[in-house]
């Protein structure tokens, strides 16, 4: 007889095969067409609402690593929470205006642009973002994103673009907005403001320079100093990194507590500040400076005055606690139309109160066009570009004898986000929302701590950019965008901007989208009979620069979450990269701040930046790029998934050709145990009570499976709840490759596949199995959503039944399995599988020694000296043959024995192993040795309990 067909082997025409690539998109055709989505909300429909609100990706190329590591990291959370039991609708949105966008465009036009009216530049971008849209959307879709990507939402949306100018008008109902001439970062390439968010800071070289400002008056009579009298020239010295801003100086600037020491160096006097006299004479190759005397800034500097190195005027020195001791010289040239600080301090004296400092109220002088280049303000450098213009200028104050010293200085320098190119600071008409007005400052930084930052650190990192910000300028001067809804009066210059109009251009975009505003005329956009409050004029100007692209997307809890219905805003969470406490959280917390009174989000979660495996910035050039459109294609989107869950998120994220191997062999590892659970599980049938046994009624083993899988429940559904996506998959892989693998199946296999079919011991573990591989199904669908789909399709009788779920992803987590005295059989099996792992190191000693093959041909002696060890393993002598995978165990207790007794290296937790062959024949089907092998005619090669399975 060929007893090799009595066993129950698992089944090895397994349908669960791998082939990730080809499969997935099989899995998204599915779920599209049985509209899963709606299914997942339909079904969640009473639940709690759990909102994660999308921050828009720009609609501009292909996705690259860090979208895939963002949208991915969402739908784990949102899978995670409604398997957890909530309503988590999730609306995916596109950021579709802005400059890069109209700047793709008009670089493929060319000459042609000229030939297009604004609106026709508009369409054209228009139907840029869209298919740009259109292709994002496809690749997030098939990362295994689920959302509504059927209704998404996009800033050029009609509805969405009306919601903008509403919000704006809330801005202009609290008063906060304004619109003055300040200076602002700016683009000389894109001719454009921009915001902090828009600019990233890069290497550059800058001149450095030390300029004198002779006294106009020698001040020897204001300071007493012995001997100044007799000099000649006293100059204050600055220092500056933009030579080109000199010419529109207008002050000087010291601390009030710094000391400043007149300081002779030949025929002259220089005030610097003291500590930096010996600094300023090494790079100024000055010879040994004499220090005359020190005063304090505030000890009679103010309002003194220097003649400018080069431009006619006078500017006198001012006080200011910006001033630092950092570099330089302590003194700092003020040009007010290039620096906020200089700008501001200019503002303070400039004021009524501290007229009597000043003759003359000091300017904001600009000199500069749009293109950063020299107007005729200046016209020695007329038409210059003012960064080609620093070594003429520099040249220039070398000739005028007003140089002391030059060099270069290498530091960081804000460039352009989009260009790459060098910014300035430069002073032109523009929107504002004051941070003041309203105290709206004050009031986002007490909202800050009514939120969770996850992690922590994120809350300092905004609260310290809301304290330090700027007013926000709104205004972009470009055409691809929301139009700013404000008039100019051509009678008086007065400006409008009444909440009541912008209600009625909001209705007009609401209607024809934004390019209304283009299409026509002031007149035609303003209702009927709109007259100046300043001067009752009825002839106005509408406002050419459009909306911060910031302002559009840090609306979208107005345009977006609010609109859903009650329970969705404020939103449960914000999920972005680091770099977004100064860009999208920032500009949400101020925008609902002013307009709600609170911030927009109940948490706010960040991750970091994708970077190489030797931890490099992704670069083209540098040939490091790691796409995922690539990585799917070679192992499927399911080892990103598994990237992005087993990775540090908070940190940088490293990838690499050696990290996706290293990850396919652990995905590997959960997969092939899945497949081994179900391949075991062939023949049991859920719905059968004969198939069934009472918890209560299992053997310790399995119910230690048991435990094991309530534990994991436990860890990774906390992990979820925590975003501790690290942790869910080091619980996951543990248990696969530990508690599944390396224990409970390989004991398992003699009962699965020796014992009879329909035996209480096989039908019970397979109970067991089934319990473990549904649950791992649902645990992991979050992350692993294509593999959990496929353990799902393929369960005993699909799991269905009338309540049972077409898709894993329509089902919940599952709920603990009751297990009576489980910290007892914690405790007791703990201590099994110690004595198991000490038992599987000695067999594997003994068949290098050639005593034994397989373990099958052992008996194992254990003698124990403690009393307490010897009843608990005593009593479990039946089934330590299973537990160590021999054919015999014996128990000893020996209280006499001692370590100085022993010879061989095999004593550990108190017991002394001894291993040798098994007495009895070996059974021709199961492959132990037993004494009762023969005893039975008809079946003399098996053993008495393989007679009973083939009877």
């Amino acid at each position: 007889m060929d007893y090799k067909a009595t066993l129950n082997l698992p089944k090895t025409d397994f349908p669960m095969k791998g082939n990730l690539p080809q499969r997935e998109p099989e899995f998204l055709a599915r779920w599209a067409e049985q509209q899963l989505y709606q299914q997942i909300q339909e079904s969640r429909a009473d639940k709690p609402l759990y909102i994660l609100h999308d921050g828009p990706p720009y609609a501009n190329g292909h996705i690259h690593i860090g979208h895939a590591l963002n949208k991915i990291l969402k739908d784990i959370i949102v899978k995670s929470r409604t398997m957890e039991g909530f309503r988590a609708p999730y609306i995916p949105g596109w950021d579709c205006h802005g400059l890069p966008i109209e700047h793709q465009v008009t670089k493929q036009l060319g000459a042609k642009k000229k030939e297009l009216t604004s609106t026709q530049l508009r369409q054209l971008c228009r139907e840029y973002a869209e298919k740009f849209y259109s292709i994002q959307r496809d690749e997030f879709q098939r990362l295994g994103v689920l959302g509504d990507w059927a209704h998404p939402y996009l800033t050029m949306n009609h509805e969405y673009e009306a919601t903008i100018v509403r919000e704006f008008g809330k801005f202009v109902e609290k008063g906060g907005v304004y619109k003055g001439l300040k200076p602002v970062l700016w683009c000389t390439q894109d001719q454009t403001a921009l915001a902090e968010a828009e600019v990233e800071y890069e290497d550059h070289v800058s001149p450095s320079i030390y300029v004198k400002f002779p006294f106009q008056v020698n001040p020897h009579k204001q300071f007493g100093i012995a001997g100044l009298d007799a000099v000649e020239k006293v100059s204050v010295v600055i220092w500056t990194t933009t030579p080109w801003t000199l010419p529109a100086n207008q002050a000087i600037a010291l601390h009030p507590d710094i000391d400043y020491a007149f300081v002779q160096v030949d025929d002259e006097v220089l005030v610097i500040a003291e500590k930096l006299v010996d600094a300023m004479a090494k790079a100024c190759e000055l010879p040994e400076p004499k220090i005359l005397a020190v005063k304090k800034g505030k000890d009679g500097f103010e309002g003194l005055v220097c003649g400018r190195p080069l431009t006619e005027g006078l500017s006198p020195i001012l006080l200011g606690d910006f001033v630092t001791l950092e570099q330089g010289t302590g003194c700092v040239h003020i040009a007010p139309g290039h620096g906020m600080e200089d700008y501001i301090l200019a503002l303070k004296y400039n004021a009524k109160a501290q007229s009597q400092i000043l003759t003359e109220p000091l300017q904001v002088m600009v000199p500069v066009d749009d293109r950063g280049c020299f107007t005729n303000e200046f016209q020695a450098f007329e038409g210059e570009h003012v960064l080609k213009a620093n070594p003429e200028i520099v040249k220039k104050l070398q000739e005028l004898g007003m140089l002391l010293g030059q060099g270069t200085l290498d530091h960081s320098y804000p460039h352009c986000w989009r260009c790459k190119k060098p910014v300035i600071f430069r002073a032109t008409q523009q929107w504002f929302v004051s941070m003041e007005k309203g105290q709206l400052r004050e009031r986002a930084l007490k909202e800050i701590d009514h939120v969770q930052w996850i992690p922590e650190r994120g809350r300092d990192r905004i609260f310290g950019m809301i304290s330090n910000r700027p007013d926000w300028c709104l205004s972009r001067q470009r055409i691809w965008g929301t139009p700013i809804p404000g008039f100019t009066c051509t009678k008086c210059s007065a400006t409008v901007a009444d909440p009541k109009i912008i209600a009625h251009i909001a209705d007009l975009v609401s209607e024809r989208g934004a390019d209304v505003w283009f299409e026509r005329s002031a007149t035609e956009l303003l209702p009927s009979g709109t007259s100046c409050s300043e001067c009752g004029g009825r002839e106005f100007k509408k406002e050419q620069d459009i909306l911060d692209v910031w302002f559009e997307s840090g609306v979208s809890h107005a345009a977006v979450v609010k609109k859903q219905g009650e329970g969705w805003w404020p939103a449960s969470l914000y999920l972005e990269g680091s770099d977004q406490h100064r860009g999208w959280f920032h500009s949400a917390l101020l925008s609902s701040v002013t307009t709600d009174g609170s911030a927009p989000y109940r948490a706010v979660l960040t991750h970091g930046f994708v970077v190489d495996g030797q931890g490099k910035k992704m670069s083209k050039s540098a040939g490091n790029v790691v796409a995922p459109q690539d990585v799917i294609k070679q192992y499927g989107a399911e080892i990103l998934r598994l990237w992005v869950a087993a990775q540090d998120y908070q940190e940088d994220l490293r990838i690499s050709e050696p990290i996706l191997k290293q990850l396919a062999e652990q995905y590997r590892k959960i997969r092939n145990t899945c497949r081994y659970l179900l391949s075991n599980i062939y023949d049991y049938v859920p719905s059968d009570p004969s198939h069934q046994v009472a918890i209560e009624q299992l053997p310790e083993l399995d119910r230690w499976a048991l435990m094991r899988l309530n534990k994991l429940n436990h860890n990774v559904r906390k992990g979820y709840e925590e975003f501790n996506f690290r942790q869910i998959v080091h619980e996951l892989d543990y248990f696969c490759s530990v508690d599944m693998s390396a224990t409970y199946l390989d004991i398992l296999k003699d009962r699965l596949y020796t014992f009879r079919k329909d035996s209480p011991l096989r039908r019970g573990s397979q109970m067991v199995l089934h319990h473990i591989v549904t649950s791992l199904a649902r645990l992991m669908a979050p992350i692993l959503s294509f593999t959990a789909e496929d353990v799902w399709d393929v369960l005993p009788e699909k799991n269905k039944s009338p309540s049972a779920y077409d898709s894993v992803h329509l089902s919940t987590f599952p709920e603990p399995i009751i297990l009576e005295n489980q910290e007892i059989l914690e405790n007791r099996w703990k201590e099994l599988l110690e004595v198991r792992s000490l038992v599987l190191g000695i067999l594997e000693q003994r068949r290098r020694d050639k005593l034994i093959g397989s373990s099958l041909e052992a008996k194992v002696i254990l003698t124990v000296p403690q009393k307490r060890r010897f009843d608990i393993l005593h009593s479990y002598e039946k089934n330590l043959p299973e537990l160590f995978i021999v054919s015999q165990v014996e128990i000893r207790l020996d209280e006499g024995w001692g370590s100085d007794a022993l010879k061989e290296p095999n004593k550990s937790l108190g017991i002394l192993l001894l291993v040798e062959k098994a007495g009895g024949e070996k059974c021709e089907r199961c492959w132990n040795y037993r004494p009762t092998v023969g005893t039975q005619a008809a079946h003399p090669t098996l053993c008495e309990r393989c007679v009973e399975a083939v009877s």
